[in-house]
């Protein structure tokens, strides 16, 4: 992202409402005319001072088609759950989390099939394949740490972690409640070799972990002002907020011997079933992908196009590029994670007596 966007990271638990939403949920004739289109989104991508991705294409969008673009935020589960405490009164018409809940609001009917223009060329990995949902930003999994505290290569590892010096130091995310939060399921079950390992692990990090925190993007103003030392986050939030906090730095932990990993974490798009105005929200749809949009993701958002034929060569996509080399990129097993995801959680809290 841009100088100095508000990280709304990848999960807060709270909400913020741009705009009175509309009372009547469904398709009726009279809301399907208003010029509005009612946008649930994970948070990360608007900045504290209108000078994020959202701020940037909701008014280029507003500006081209006179289309109000009302806008909620909060954490990837909780867009997820407010859809799905509507479902008889629908009111958002796109929304926007990260995996697993984007598979997570599919699997519940809470979207409809449409693949925007631009789509083809978003690669097979950061789609549905069955037209649901399509990624708009690239983001990936990573850490944060306060480099002034902790310079150079240190920490490197997850065992470094566990050092009685990091005790009250190491804060993440709440699983299942924030996307980032899950993803440090998912990579300590990646590197560190399967459920029962990485819970064993975990168990371990609570000794050193302050406790759960329904926010990501809080989590980096206390690694910059050294309130605590390591905490999770994602490449393209931590990225935004760096501008504007000189001593954070991101890392990719390793097994101990192995090489640093983290995967991708996109923000994914889709629009909603019954939505109040479907028309609307596939032009939205169509306009977050277009070239123009897609050249902005680096630029102003800090981010990664989601289109492979968008290459951005601006000081932030160079910068962006230079922080995955020698990180080792996996793939989830996306459809595992939707399936079994409750059990994941519930391992962890008892690992963690969360």
């Amino acid at each position: 992202m841009q100088r100095t966007l508000k990280p709304l990271a990848a999960l807060t638990g709270s909400l913020v409402l741009a705009g009175s939403l509309s009372a009547c949920g469904g398709s009726s004739a009279a809301s399907a005319d208003e010029k509005i289109v009612t946008v649930y989104s994970a948070d990360g991508l608007k900045g504290e001072k209108g000078d994020g991705w959202y701020d940037k294409v909701f008014k280029d969008f507003e500006k081209k088609t006179g289309i109000k673009v009302k806008y909620v935020e909060g954490g990837s589960g909780e867009m997820v759950q407010r859809a799905v405490r509507e479902k008889s009164n629908t009111q958002a018409d796109v929304l926007v989390t990260l995996p697993p809940f984007i598979q997570q609001a599919d699997s519940k009917g809470l979207l409809q099939k449409y693949e925007p223009a631009g789509s083809d060329q978003v690669k097979g990995g950061d789609k549905s394949g069955e037209g649901k949902w399509t990624s708009v930003v690239n983001n990936y999994f990573g850490f944060i740490k306060n480099k002034k505290e902790l310079p150079g290569d240190t920490p490197k590892t997850w065992e470094e972690l566990l050092d009685a010096k990091y005790k009250g130091k190491i804060q993440y995310s709440t699983p299942g409640v924030a996307g980032d939060g899950t993803a440090v399921v998912i990579k300590a079950m990646h590197d560190l070799g399967g459920k029962d390992a990485a819970m064993a692990y975990l168990k371990k990090l609570q000794a050193n972990n302050v406790g759960p925190s329904s926010s990501t993007s809080k989590l980096a103003p206390k690694v910059d002002k050294g309130e605590i030392l390591v905490a999770n986050g994602d490449v393209q939030m931590n990225f935004a907020q760096s501008k504007s906090a000189p001593n954070l730095g991101i890392w990719f932990p390793a097994k101990a011997g192995g090489k640093p990993t983290t995967f991708a974490l996109p923000y994914a798009a889709g629009l909603v079933n019954k939505a109040p105005h479907t028309e609307n929200g596939k032009k939205l749809l169509d306009f977050m992908l277009a070239e123009e949009a897609q050249k902005e993701v680096s630029s102003v958002g800090g981010g990664f196009p989601a289109r492979g034929d968008v290459k951005p060569t601006d000081a932030n996509a160079i910068e962006l590029t230079k922080l995955l080399d020698g990180v080792d990129v996996f793939q989830p097993d996306w459809a595992d994670i939707d399936k079994n995801l409750k059990g994941y959680v519930d391992a962890w809290k008892t690992a963690t007596g969360s």
